[in-house]
């Protein structure tokens, strides 16, 4: 966004006074980051260096002095950060933010005389010119800086600096280790000077140049031209928006007895093998009381058996809704109990955020007037066109009554489980609710708990799913379960890490879920629940897997990605130890991610020459600015025809160590714990299903 200079190219007339308005020369435009010139709020992870950058430039050849002002959004004191010239007036500044929440930026610009001045004098002593009144014109512009009187004398200010910078550094002053401003460097070499100025004048201009006087200038001088941009949003989240494992369950098939109800107590039994798989988030399906009209039999039947359990979408009875406990699961103190047997070992438990009432819900008695009705006085159940929900009906939003007292009862929920020490919900289709009652309800919520993350399933446009990104939805569930050539997942990927798009888009790739069984699983057998994995665990710092995964579960509904004996419709039981799991794969894969933070974002991924259309090739470097260099780097090659012996030449990428193309480099094979060396970026890779179907290296240059 430029700073506004109110003045329209279509006017009649130019009011003079606008034009001549001091703050009018310095132009301040193309602040990053920032979404939609500052409508929305980019995101980034506390404790993690933010590059803050805007276009500044004025009119002439003048020098300017930059700062960034920011402030958490609660606060009235503000915070300077000096901004630092990069090239063709673009200015750079390097903030990390230590509280979570909303903060607000602001770039300030003005006219630097002292660094105009300097600027001049330094062009005179590159030419070896008579300085003296230059000194002069500096030390007085010190001098009025430090409103210091008339009477004083140039001698008298130049000791008056040098006992600022002796009591500043707590020692005698050593003008040979005085720090140069970096723009100035090239000119202050005392031993030069020495040949043509005498040491007085020598002694004045090192002095003027360094660091800690200009800043003691900037700090206190009379900014001229001072001009201010917009000002930003910028939201801190913690490392779990961005970095998470997840698992998910229905706790009611937790039991390991298909014919007994799980409850908190069963959960609680299973949290160490879950700990053990390196899962830190534990995603628990709905625990609410469910409907019992048109409940829903097995295999999303119109056809209800007495002991069928229903589905937990379907929420709400005459023992509550939203704000209530399945009594069959347990009671609040068993969920206490299993939050805090979680919380022990850093597990956090994320809850489902399902916006859909069953038939029996007590809002439909309660508050009959948030509902839509028919004409013959019935309410429309839910629908997603092919699949049917008639044990769901929804609420009408924007119903004559609804606002504002369906809004606030829904925030209200979540503030009641956020209360309950809940920080994480995953959001049932979002994209069919408002987007303004979203934008509204997170930053209500997060206004109160600001380390609140919310998952959005939402499996609709791309376009859409930004939006939702935009207005506030932390993490997106994505279309990576659907992308499996290696255009498909090149591409795909590539999109995520657009320009911009990464600011605000927290990619979560779940490899399956109880509504996805896709066709890559059913097709591949366990080969093909490894490549997902390693391709899941490799490419995005969020991933996650329904339970059954781990056991390579993909019974199916001939001819549909949905699962047959569906867990949405009945109680399960599961063999966590059945022959053919990679629980293991699983385990070393969610390991890695702990230990190489390149596997902690989606970010930094870079896709390598491979001749080979079966076989995936890229590199992972995580998030790191293009002056930072490299020490290492994490290659991944994975086998995507997943049962098939796939050969293939690769060029790996030694460039991005500054290596040349035959150099030898280091090798941890990170699966298998193995180390060896290799010469050169041509190197041949045979991915046997027998053996393993991905490779996943940690390389940096060998150490001589």
């Amino acid at each position: 966004m430029n700073s506004d200079d109110g003045l329209s190219c279509h006017s009649s007339t130019i009011n003079l006074a606008d034009v001549t308005d001091k703050r009018r020369r310095i132009v301040i435009e193309n602040f990053s980051p920032a979404i939609d010139a500052g409508r929305f709020t980019p995101k980034f992870l506390s404790n993690e260096p933010v590059n803050i950058e805007a276009d500044i430039y004025i009119d002439s050849h003048d020098k300017l002095s930059c700062n960034l002002l920011w402030k958490q959004k609660k606060s009235k004191q503000w915070n300077v950060s000096p901004m630092q010239l990069i090239n063709n007036d673009r200015w750079r500044c390097q903030v990390t933010f230590d509280n979570l929440g909303l903060f607000d930026l602001q770039v300030e610009a003005w006219l630097d005389n002292f660094a105009n001045h300097l600027h001049k004098l330094l062009k005179k002593v590159e030419a070896k010119m008579d300085i003296k009144l230059e000194l002069e014109e500096g030390v007085e512009l010190i001098k009025k800086t430090l409103n210091l009187s008339h009477e004083t004398t140039h001698d008298e200010v130049l000791a008056h600096l040098e006992n600022y910078l002796c009591s500043y550094k707590n020692k005698p002053l050593d003008k040979a280790s005085l720090t140069i401003n970096s723009a100035f460097e090239n000119y202050a070499i005392e031993a030069d000077l020495l040949e043509y100025y005498d040491l007085k004048d020598t002694s004045a201009l090192l002095l003027l140049l360094s660091n800690d006087i200009q800043t003691l200038h900037q700090t206190n001088c009379q900014k001229e031209f001072l001009t201010h941009s917009s000002i930003f949003p910028l939201r801190v989240e913690r490392t779990q928006a961005e970095f998470s494992n997840w698992y998910e369950v229905f706790p009611r098939s937790q039991s390991g007895d298909s014919n007994r109800h799980g409850t908190f107590g069963d959960l609680m039994a299973r949290l160490p093998h879950i700990k053990e798989m390196g899962f830190d988030t534990l995603y628990l399906t709905p625990i609410h009381p469910i409907g019992e009209k048109f409940r829903k039999g097995k295999n999303n039947s119109l056809i209800c058996n007495v002991d069928d359990p229903g589905s937990p979408y379907a929420i709400g009875s005459h023992e509550g809704g939203h704000d209530a406990i399945n009594s069959r699961i347990g009671s609040w103190q068993d969920f206490r109990c299993m939050r805090d047997a979680a919380k022990s070992i850093n597990i956090e438990i994320a809850l489902d955020f399902a916006i859909q009432c069953s038939p029996d819900h007590p809002w439909l008695t309660e508050h009959p007037e948030w509902f839509n009705w028919r004409l013959d006085g019935s309410l429309r159940y839910a629908e997603n066109p092919p699949k049917k929900y008639q044990d769901i009906v929804n609420v009408d939003f924007y119903a004559p009554q609804a606002i504002p007292a369906l809004w606030i009862a829904l925030k209200d929920v979540v503030l009641f489980w956020a209360n309950e020490g809940i920080r994480t919900f995953r959001v049932d289709n979002p994209h069919t609710k408002p987007f303004p009652f979203w934008e509204w309800l997170i930053a209500e919520v997060q206004d109160t708990f600001p380390d609140t993350i919310f998952l959005s399933e939402a499996f609709t446009s791309p376009k859409i799913m930004a939006r939702l990104a935009k207005i506030g939805f932390t993490q997106s569930y994505t279309y990576f379960t659907w992308r499996n050539t290696k255009y498909e997942l090149t591409s795909y990927l590539q999109e995520l890490n657009e320009d911009g798009l990464a600011d605000y888009f927290k990619p979560h790739f779940f490899v399956n879920t109880p509504d996805i069984n896709p066709f890559y699983l059913q097709q591949h057998g366990r080969n093909g629940f490894l490549v997902r994995a390693a391709l899941a665990a490799s490419t995005s710092g969020l991933w996650g897997i329904s339970s059954g995964f781990e056991i390579c579960e993909a019974e199916a509904i001939e001819g549909k990605e949905e699962f047959k004996n569906s867990e949405k419709y009945e109680i399960r039981a599961w063999d966590w130890t059945s022959e053919g799991n990679i629980v293991s794969e699983i385990s070393t894969l969610n390991r890695l991610r702990k230990t190489y933070k390149p596997l902690q974002t989606q970010q930094g991924i870079d896709f390598h020459f491979c001749d080979n259309d079966q076989v995936i090739f890229y590199s992972k470097k995580g998030k790191t600015h293009s002056e930072e260099k490299l020490d290492s780097l994490i290659l991944v090659a994975v086998n995507l025809s997943a049962n098939h012996l796939q050969e293939a030449n690769l060029e790996v990428p030694l460039y991005m160590l500054g290596l040349h193309d035959n150099a030898q480099f280091e090798v941890h094979d990170l699966m298998s714990d193995s180390h060896f060396s290799l010469d050169g970026k041509w190197q041949k890779l045979c991915l046997d299903p027998s053996q393993y179907v991905f490779v996943i290296w940690h390389i940096k240059a060998r150490e001589h």
